[in-house]
């Protein structure tokens, strides 16, 4: 039975995100890997009230940060899966890792 490796890259740098998962997909290529993606997600934008002071009504201009996501699913290849997560990646970089194997995630 094979583990399907699913990475979710997040970052508000969308050119480092593009390099970052650009370098994966070409490793995977390289290796011969069977791999899905990467795939795109809407982009998010989140936004926070900035208030003049903890005791008044009065506020700035919001603050807003967009965050871009790619998700690359890795099937089988442990191996080539624990190396590939295990890289160092830009700190404007947050990557998240999910295994399925039949159906359940560990």
């Amino acid at each position: 039975m094979s583990f399907v490796t699913r990475m979710t890259f997040q970052s508000g740098d969308r050119e480092a995100l593009d390099d970052v998962v650009g370098d994966l997909r070409d490793t995977l290529e390289r290796k011969g890997a069977q791999f899905n993606g990467p795939h795109s997600r809407p982009t998010e934008t989140l936004s926070v009230p900035m208030y003049a002071d903890v005791t008044s009504d009065r506020t700035f201009d919001d603050w807003t940060h967009t965050v871009f996501t790619r998700t690359v699913e890795l099937v089988g290849h442990d191996t080539l899966a624990r190396k590939l997560t295990e890289r160092t990646l830009p700190d404007t970089v947050h990557l998240s890792v999910e295994v399925t194997s039949g159906g359940t995630s560990t």
